[in-house]
This record gives structure tokens, sequence and C-alpha cells, in this order.
């Protein structure tokens, strides 16, 4: 009889994601493998050069679940576009079985069932024996490992450390560089003394020091590797001091700073570059148009958006890829350089079923040793839930859901505003909801839940200004996450619609009242980027309404129509 692993190693060897730059056609060259996990892991090598890519990893070192969202819109040119398919139709443009190992990783589709066939994804001892097998296959000095960033938060422990779990762990795989963008809620202070603290390049080609309006980063690092010269360009998220608090790197300036990027690259290729790599956290839709003005760039190794793409989307010469988060993936890029240019490619984006990869064992006791401090409060049990618990989607997740309950009772609000982070793993029905599990929705460095007094109106401008960062039709507006949450309203969307006209029957859904522009309301939320913020943390919140209710069983949340 087959054992789990058994099962799984030949059900994901069997049609396992593998890019070819071919629609459709990498699923099927899988499918005719071997059943093994080597096959899982095989790729036939291409060319002197490759580049390895892990991205948001959010201080997930354990195997989890994270479901893939159902809903992620594109507007203007890029709509109907990768990575603006999901569910049944993402399936069907990768030409992916429904039910297979593969549906499970890379959508939302049947998720809970699906999740109970395949098990957790993820766990950096798994990604630690990916990255050593790709060294040890195409030899170290023909391989580049670059982190995209969001890897120092989002975990209990990397709270309580500071990010300092993660930068052991990261300082044991050994990448070649990276960028950030949760890194700077740390503050200023503490993102110098963890840099100092890498064994590694932090790349920072768009931040600027304020006072003396020059850069404050390395921009670029040279390497040579497979007997050809590469530069990594590093991009941070352009938008952290509005995204998140400016009053904690009061110093520092972003921005896209497109100019700047095309003089990294025009200075790369003068020093010798044959290829140029933008380790870039600017997220998907930037990217691509990045892509599309600045010339040279030979692969943008894109970040903060989540994405998990199959295949890289191609802008002209520019290969795009997106490599998924929390550690569900690892993407390979193979290039072929010949007479200082990139002959020919191919990629894949390795899933990191646990239950099927083998985990590394020195990183497995390096992970036990972070962890060791906080294995008792982590294990905590705090209710259980009825219900898929998740985060991801434009408009809602069922785990904000849950957080905006617990801000309508125990804050006493009629209204309840939850941020549309990216971040936060899922909880299957049945399972317990622990203190880790709590922690991953909420681990941040300003997590006071406010409660104060709020017009109507002022819930539209703030609705409003939430979508136009969301769905502005030029990339280079995108400035934040998914949608607000909101708990105790109701509203209509139009994600076409101009700015300021995007939102209306704002509804209080207890009443079924429409809301007054001139009315205050009793409004309770979290994450305010405004200092001084006062309130109880969050997770404190969460936990007293949990541990009152002892089940979480959410409705469907029918809340927001989205129109047009």
């Amino acid at each position: 009889m087959f054992s789990r692993r058994e099962f799984l190693m030949a059900a994901t060897a069997a049609s396992a994601v593998l890019g070819s730059g071919m629609a459709g056609s990498w699923s099927r060259v899988m499918a005719q493998q071997g059943l093994s996990e080597d096959a899982l892991l095989s790729m036939k090598p291409v060319g002197n050069l490759t580049l390895v890519h892990i991205t948001d990893i959010h201080a997930q070192l354990k195997p989890l679940y994270f479901r893939e969202p159902s809903i992620n819109l594109g507007v203007g040119a890029v709509a109907g576009q990768p990575p603006h398919v999901t569910g049944a139709d993402f399936l069907k443009l990768y030409d992916i079985k429904p039910g297979s190992p593969d549906a499970y990783a890379l959508t939302s589709e049947d998720f809970t069932s699906l999740a109970k066939t395949y098990g957790r994804m993820g766990g950096m001892d798994r990604v630690a024996s990916v990255i050593k097998r790709i060294r040890a296959e195409r030899g170290e000095d023909n391989v580049v490992l670059l982190d995209g960033g969001d890897t120092w938060q989002g975990s209990y422990t990397a709270q309580q450390t500071e990010g300092a779990d993660m930068i052991e762990i990261m300082n044991s795989l050994s990448p070649d560089a990276m960028t950030g963008h949760w890194e700077f809620t740390y503050g200023t202070d503490r993102v110098e003394e963890a840099i100092d603290s890498l064994s590694f390049p932090f790349l920072g080609s768009n931040i600027y020091d304020n006072e003396w309006d020059e850069p404050a980063f390395e921009h670029t690092t040279m390497l040579e590797r497979g007997g050809t010269k590469v530069a990594v360009i590093g991009q941070a998220f352009p938008y952290t001091p509005i995204a998140n608090p400016r009053w904690m790197i009061p110093g520092w300036s972003f921005g896209i700073r497109e100019e700047d990027i095309a003089a990294h690259v025009e200075e790369a290729r003068e020093a010798g570059a044959e290829v140029v790599v933008l380790l870039s956290h600017n997220g998907f839709d930037v990217d691509r148009k990045l892509a599309s003005r600045v010339p040279g760039i030979d692969v943008i190794l894109t970040g903060h958006t989540h994405d998990a793409l199959p295949e890289p989307v191609m802008v002209g010469k520019t290969l795009v890829v997106a490599s998924g988060s929390n550690g569900k993936f690892v993407s390979r890029v193979d290039l072929d350089v010949r007479d200082g240019r990139v002959a020919d490619w191919a990629y894949r984006l390795i899933p990191i079923f646990s239950d099927v990869i083998t985990p590394d064992a020195d990183m497995a006791a390096l992970i036990d040793k972070v962890r060791a401090p906080y294995e008792a409060e982590l294990a905590r049990e705090l209710a259980t839930t009825d219900s898929l618990l998740f985060r991801r989607g434009n408009f809602n997740g069922t785990f904000d859901d849950l957080i905006c309950q617990a801000l309508l009772e125990e804050r006493d609000a009629e209204i309840s505003l939850s941020p549309g982070f990216r971040w936060g793993t899922s909880v299957l029905p049945g399972q317990a909801i622990t203190v880790e599990d709590l922690h991953n929705a909420c681990a941040m460095s300003y997590p006071a839940a406010y409660r104060s007094s709020m017009s109507g109106a002022t819930l539209k401008d703030v609705l409003e200004d939430v979508a136009d960062n969301l769905f502005n039709t030029d990339p280079y507006y995108q400035q934040g996450g998914d949608m607000v949450r909101v708990g105790g309203m109701g509203y209509t969307i139009d994600p076409n619609a101009q700015m300021g006209s995007r939102i209306s029957n704002m509804t209080v859904l207890s009443s079924g009242e429409p809301v007054d522009p001139a009315r205050e309301y009793t409004v309770a939320g979290w994450a305010s980027v405004n200092e001084g913020t006062e309130g109880p943390a969050i997770w404190d919140v969460v936990e007293n309404y949990l541990t009152r209710t002892g089940t979480v069983a959410l409705p469907e949340n029918q809340s927001v129509k989205v129109v047009g």
C-alpha cells in the first residue's frame, strides 16, 4: 500500500510545474517523467548560468497551507492577462488538470479538499534542499541565488527577534543579494544593524538619503558565474513610506526612479556585464511596465504582489519571473550566454511540496534552534475553526472577516477596518487556531488597534483612496496591497471607474441603512501608519475574541458587490 509520501511523489512528479516558455506545454512534459522525487526536481540544463529566486517568504520557516487568490483583477491594458487570471481560467490558460498537484499549488480551486490530499507546502528546510540540489547539479560557480525581500517579517518568531531568526536562516542559505520592503518596518536603527549582520549585499537602487539627496544603499552587485559577468540591480518597494509608516524611516526616500534604473543598466553594461538582472520588489504590473520602458534588462525577478506563474512573461527581450510567496516555490532560470548576450533560456517554477521534498538536515536543525525558545507559545491553541481561513483576494479574505468581527465586538465599534495585506497563511476547517496561526496574519511593528470616530464621507474617502492604489490603470500609481477589508458595512465597487467614483451603495449591515456622509461612526481598525496611534495590539484583541468564542464559523462574505 502506498504511503502518503510515496503517493505525493508519484502524483506531483506526474504533473510538476516545469516552465518552457510555451504556454500549456510544461505540464504535459513533466507528466511523461518518472514518478520520483528526482523527477520532481530534475530539469534539463540549458546554458552556463542559473538564477535561483525566492521572494516574499514573510518569515515562514515551517511547512504551511497558503490558498492563492480566487479574485485578482487587472485593469486597463493588463485586464485578463497573467497574473490577473485565477481559478478555472488559470487552469485552462496553463493546461492544468483540475484536482492535480499543480491546481492545488497554483490556484484556489477546491483548495480545502486538495490540501487534505497534497498536504502542506514550503518549509525553509525543503527550500534549502532544492537550492543545494541546483547548486550541486549546476556547480556553485554557475549559480546566482537571489532573495526578493519581505523575508524578515510576518511571523511570531520574526516579531520577537526583529528578524534575527530569518537573518540566521538566510545567512546559512548564502544568497548573493537581497532587496526589501517590510524589512524597513523595524525602523532605521534596526535595519542598519541587521544589514551589518548579513553575509551578502542588501541592494536598494531606489532608496535615497533625504538630507543629502544621494543613494543610501548599494544599487548593484557584480558577479562572475559560469564564465559570465552578471550585474544584479536591487529595487526595494518604491512606496514603502506610503504603504508603511514614514516616521519609522524618516531619513530615507523611495520611488520607482526609472531613470536611475536605466542609468544603472547602462553603467553595468559599460562595466562588462553580459547579463543584467533586476531583483525587484516593485510588484508584477509595475515591473511589466518598467520592462517595456527600460532597455537592456535580461531578467526581472519580481516580488511584492505574491504572484506565482509557471512561465515567465516576456516583455520585449526581458523575462519577468514571478516566484510566489511564503516559500511555496523556488524559481530556476537557466541562461545560455554567448557573445555577450542571452542566446537561450529555460525556466522552471519548482513547487515545494513538503511531503515530497526531503528536508535538509542542517537547515532543519537550525530552524528548530531559532524556534526553540518560542515553541510552547507558538503551539498554544486559542480556538478551532469550522471555516477555511485565508487572507488573499482583492476584496476580502476570511481571516480578515474574523479580524473585523473581533474588532467590532472587542472594541465596541459599528464599523471595522482591516488592511488588505497579502501576507498571512491559511488554516483548514477543523483545525485548531494557534498563536502561530494568529501571528502569521498580524505580526508587525505597528499593531495598535485604534477606536475612533469617522464620518461617512471620510469612510468613503478611505475606500476610494485604497481602490485607486489597487485599480489605477497606470501601474506606477499602484501603491498598496488589496482592498481594505470592512466589517459591519457593505459597498459596491466599480474597479474601472475613475478615481473618486468607484465606491457606491455604502450600507450599514446591522440596520440596512445607507451610510450617511455627515454622520460620525465608531470605527475600529489596526495598522495605522500614523505615529502615536493608541490601542491594544491586534493580536490581543483577536485572541480575546477567539478564546471567548471557542469555535469560528464564518458566513460567506457578500458585503462587497463588484460591478463594471
